[in-house]
């Protein structure tokens, strides 16, 4: 299971970190404690969130990124057969969808909860996990 620091976890959502305490806080998002005695948010609980309350950018709000783009979200959703995977990523108001092969689902361990990078080139979006 992925855990998140709190900073991590606004980062990926695009809210302030006191914002993610406050939804901690509400039952919103499922923390735990280190042993370190510092606060963590489940990747699961993360994933969960992120694909249920995403918000479009404001109208008329342009967006300065070529097509050559490296998404970082997390992975909402891995559904996969005996050949084929589809792979679920939320990068903040983006919902990015992956089909692959399930052998690099299994080489890359993916799973709800996950940090990963969605590399978008022409119709083509790979998945990376970063180190």
């Amino acid at each position: 299971m992925s855990d998140f620091r709190i900073g991590e976890a606004a980062e990926l959502l695009g809210v302030s970190a006191d914002t993610v305490r406050r939804l901690a806080d509400a039952g919103d998002l499922a923390t735990r404690r280190t042993e370190g005695g510092h606060r963590v948010v489940e990747g699961v609980s993360l994933a969960q969130y992120a694909a249920t309350h995403t918000h479009a950018p404001e109208l008329g709000t342009a967006v300065a990124e070529s097509a050559r783009n490296r998404f970082v979200g997390i992975i909402t959703r891995v559904v996969k057969d005996s050949v084929a995977a589809q792979v679920e990523i939320q990068a903040g108001p983006h919902r990015l969808v992956s089909l692959m092969t399930a052998e690099s689902v299994e080489e890359l361990g993916l799973e709800p909860g996950m940090l990963a990078v969605a590399a978008v080139k022409a119709t083509n979006v790979v998945v990376e996990v970063p180190r």
